[in-house]
């Protein structure tokens, strides 16, 4: 039985598609919908230029505030898109228990969720918005599906470009 679900978006071009899906599955299965996003860590290079122009108690609060404002604003981004995808079934937001950003790997990051929240199934893409057509399948959901304890529901995007490219 479905009574949860984990849906880990990208905010990619393909996002609106794959969270249709999971809507579809949430209201089919009268399950809570999760939703999670994962931003990468910031690089070696970023930090470096951050530390040349801020002393340390600066970036220590940047990092603290900063990030904090900058997780704030992509949750209310991803609320945003579904109030704008969704149009006239509002009712389906009801379906979505929460809207979280997390730093960190994002595979890491959905399985630790997963873990957590003690879902029942996870839905992903098939790739990132910069892989190519000829990535079948990109490194995050690879690495969701060889290490999920709970069931993958993968959209294939691949399909939907080629489609949509003809």
């Amino acid at each position: 039985m479905i009574r949860s679900m984990l849906y880990a978006t990208d905010l990619g071009l393909y996002a609106p598609y794959v969270m249709q899906h999971a809507l579809a599955l949430a209201r089919t299965f009268e399950a809570e919908l999760y939703v999670v996003h994962a931003v990468e860590p910031m690089g070696l290079f970023a930090e470096s230029v951050l530390q040349s122009y801020l002393d340390e108690q600066a970036l220590n609060e940047f990092h603290r505030q900063g990030l904090n404002t900058v997780m704030a604003n992509i949750e209310r981004r991803v609320l945003d898109s579904f109030r704008e995808e969704l149009g006239e079934g509002q009712q389906d937001l009801k379906l979505i228990r929460s809207v979280r950003v997390f730093q960190g790997d994002p595979s890491q990051v959905i399985l630790e969720q997963a873990a957590k929240l003690s879902v029942d199934l996870l839905i992903v893409g098939s790739h990132c918005q910069g892989a190519s057509a000829e990535t079948p399948l990109g490194r995050t959901a690879a690495r969701v599906l060889q290490l999920a304890r709970v069931p993958v529901y993968l959209v294939p995007l691949v399909q939907r470009r080629r489609q949509g490219e003809a």
